[in-house]
């Protein structure tokens, strides 16, 4: 089997990874990695610090957006690799509909924290990847029937990297939307967990 082959059958199970890697990508590059703010203005959650007036206004796609906006090479090819990654491994085994619940609600949380912690300049897709660490860790654990896991060696490198980046070791990173990512991912990790559920209904 030659790389199309591969590729198209991986653009066959896995396209909603794809579709949100390819708006990354195209985001970065025609914004020139975050520089041309005119261009992006309106992907960021708002542009003003307090009161996230656009979205009340109507511009809902605002709450989800920012994690189309990549500010470098190294903070999208970091971003992609994970995405690839992870969300290729729950789409392959729990479908595209569960993808697309989990980073439309993670994206959610960890934008509106970031958000409130920090203002509105910020952007990648750094949350939504944490909290899909999160929950192919919880599936992996409590869900093993699901098919998916992580290695805890991955698991153990990710959290080293969310430890420095909130060290400050790495400039200005969205350290409230990885934190709120992991948590995010945990908790939907648990509520598609339903055996754990069940013992937890009759204890």
């Amino acid at each position: 089997m030659n790389g199309f082959e591969q590729l198209k059958i991986w653009l066959r199970y896995t396209r909603l990874t794809a579709i949100l890697m390819i708006i990354s990508i195209f985001v970065a590059l025609v914004s020139d990695f975050g520089r041309d703010f005119q261009l992006i203005h309106v992907l960021f959650i708002s542009e003003y610090s307090q009161g996230l007036k656009e979205i009340l206004n109507g511009e809902l796609w605002r709450l989800f957006t920012p994690a189309f906006i990549h500010f470098g090479i190294i903070h999208i090819l970091f971003n992609m690799l994970w995405l690839y990654q992870l969300g290729s491994a729950i789409e392959q085994s729990q479908h595209i509909k569960r993808l697309a619940v989990l980073v439309i609600v993670i994206s959610l949380f960890s934008n509106l924290a970031q958000y409130f912690w920090a203002g509105p300049m910020f952007g990648g897709m750094s949350g939504v990847v944490y909290g899909l660490l999160a929950y192919l860790w919880v599936q992996g654990k409590y869900n093993p029937w699901a098919g998916i896991g992580l290695d805890q060696n991955i698991v153990v490198m990710m959290l080293v990297w969310f430890v420095i980046c909130w060290l400050g070791f790495v400039g200005n990173v969205a350290n409230m939307a990885h934190t709120i990512g992991l948590v995010t991912g945990a908790i939907l990790g648990l509520i598609f967990s339903p055996n754990l559920l069940r013992r937890l209904r009759h204890f």
